[in-house]
């Protein structure tokens, strides 16, 4: 599925309800799960020790949930496509939540909803309620709201 056009940042304003998605589906290797353990220096066994973590609570490695929230970078230009803007900026996100581990091999997609478009200072700042789901699994691994503003060319 494409991402949703909009031909500008106040076009979002009406748009309000709408959902999108879902993004492609994404699979969660152990390399991506050591490479953020490496980046972030959390090497908890129950991510980066394949061996320890079949007698472990979940059977295998399981990713970091926030690099399953990270991913979310990810899916957002593949939900929302905002045009004609200078600049966009990430303020933030609210409300993330945890769900489910996301097992090492599981495939994860997003599926957004726009929750809130108003105009803030210069531009339109859109909440995007996004939605993580595993594979085959009916909880999803997270839910945030990301929170970001477009800014209009000029």
């Amino acid at each position: 599925m494409s991402a949703r056009v909009f031909d500008t940042p106040a076009a979002l304003l009406a748009a309000v309800g709408e959902q999108f998605g879902p993004s492609e589906w994404v699979t969660i290797e152990q390399d991506r799960i050591d490479l953020f353990a490496q980046a972030t220096d959390d090497h908890q066994w129950i991510h980066v020790d394949p061996e320890r973590a079949k007698d472990g609570p979940f059977g295998r490695t399981i990713a970091h949930g926030y690099l399953t929230m990270s991913l979310v970078n990810r899916f957002l230009p593949e939900l929302v496509e905002v045009r004609g803007v200078a600049m966009g900026v990430n303020i933030g996100t609210d409300s993330l939540r945890f769900l489910s581990p996301v097992p090492a091999g599981s495939r994860i997609r997003g599926r957004g909803e726009l929750v809130k478009a108003e105009e803030a200072k210069g531009g339109v700042q859109a909440v995007v309620h996004v939605t993580v789901e595993i594979d085959g699994e009916a909880k999803p691994a997270c839910v945030v709201d990301t929170i970001s503003r477009f800014y209009p060319e000029t």
